[in-house]
């Protein structure tokens, strides 16, 4: 009786060769890494009852609250900074920063980590939505933020569903003199 191919016994050396083999020959992530002519994609959040979305491309990470350490004489909306991976991050109350009311940490609450000159930012925010894509059909129907607090980073808000998202501008926010003025 003959042994077919597929029962044949492989050494451990060339079993590790197929899964090398078969791992390259796949490339994980591929369909999110095709464009979509007239489809903008955004990583959607929560800042109080703000709906907010920024590009995929303006947050580079998304954590849980790390652990901080306080620095004094900054603004009360700078929270301190934390190491992340190594690297200091400077931490920002988002909803403070914007509103003048610090955000309540809850399980939900997460970090958004967004590259700016000199390093990199995290903004608390309430939660992570999810990834949200808008077709140009429904930006050309976009409406101004009716909030001025908010006007400075949110060009327009666009309807989806039953929620109106704010097209919040990660790098708007943080090249805004007030932002960059973290000392007291």
């Amino acid at each position: 009786m003959a042994i077919s191919p597929e029962q044949q016994v492989s050494t451990p050396f060339e079993t590790l060769a197929d899964y090398e083999r078969r791992s390259l020959a796949h490339v994980a992530g591929l369909p999110e890494q095709i464009e979509a002519p007239g489809l903008w994609r955004g990583i959607g959040f929560r800042v109080g009852p703000h709906h907010l979305v920024s590009s995929i491309s303006e947050v580079n990470e998304i954590l849980t609250m790390p652990a901080l350490t306080n620095v004094p004489g900054t603004q009360p909306w700078m929270l301190g900074v934390a190491n992340v991976r190594g690297n200091l991050v400077a931490l920002v109350d988002l909803r403070h920063f914007i509103e003048g009311e610090r955000s309540q940490l809850t399980d939900s609450s997460r970090v958004l980590v967004v590259r700016q000159h000199g390093g990199s930012v995290g903004l608390l925010i309430d939660e992570v939505l999810g990834q949200r894509s808008f077709t140009d059909e429904l930006r050309e129907q976009a409406q101004d933020e009716e909030d001025e607090r908010y006007r400075r980073y949110v060009g327009e808000k666009i309807q989806l569903g039953d929620i109106l998202w704010g097209m919040f501008s990660m790098s708007a926010l943080v090249r805004s003199a007030e932002f960059q003025q973290a000392s007291a």
